[in-house]
């Protein structure tokens, strides 16, 4: 009886651990083929980890964006660009383009009502121009960016794996009980004689 309810929990248990590993390899892959397949058309990827484009693009956002001529960017186009180096900026930001006077631009997050205090010129000829971004998604690149939480996603899984390893070591040279059927040799047939 005790080895029938043993290895039910077994059972019980290894069910669980597939249905997690196979629910974390289909999440991975999905996050996987999400920043993939847009750089497969072209397209560039930029995780909002501000807020000051809230309402439009919400912090924890993907901006999904198609490089264009800088000759085609318009006046109400979302960019992303490196700001002029003495503008103490020193990340990359993703706001509104709201004024250009030849090849000068200005910029403006849309929940904030102060323009950037800068001017610059762009330093190439094509420029990242947001297509349309997709919520929420960016949030795990966000965490991962936290080095405590990459050392529990990457630490926690090792642990279980070294413990149920250990466990499967110590059952293996755990002394047999005498009188316990044991079911791992080969059968034999008694000899009378």
């Amino acid at each position: 009886m005790e080895i029938v309810v043993q290895q039910h929990r077994q059972g019980r248990s290894r069910k669980f651990a597939n249905m997690a590993i196979t629910t974390a390899c289909v999440v991975v892959s999905v996050l996987a083929l999400a920043f993939i397949v847009p750089a497969l058309f072209g397209l560039q990827r930029y995780v909002i980890t501000g807020t000051s484009m809230t309402g439009t693009i919400d912090f924890g956002s993907v901006a999904v964006e198609e490089v264009v001529p800088v000759s085609e960017l318009r006046v109400g186009d979302i960019i992303t660009y490196t700001p002029p180096p003495d503008s103490g900026v020193d990340h990359l930001v993703t706001h509104r383009i709201i004024a250009i006077h030849g090849d000068v631009l200005q910029t403006k997050g849309d929940a904030v009502p102060q323009k950037d205090p800068w001017k610059f010129k762009l330093d190439s000829t094509q420029q990242a121009r947001v297509k349309f971004s997709v919520p929420y998604v960016g949030y795990p690149l966000i965490w991962l960016a936290d080095r405590e939480i990459r050392m529990l996603l990457i630490g926690l899984p090792a642990v279980v794996i070294a413990l149920l390893s250990l466990k499967q070591l110590f059952l293996a040279l755990r002394p047999r009980r005498k009188g316990a059927a044991d079911h791992s040799g080969s059968p034999s047939i008694p000899v009378r004689g």
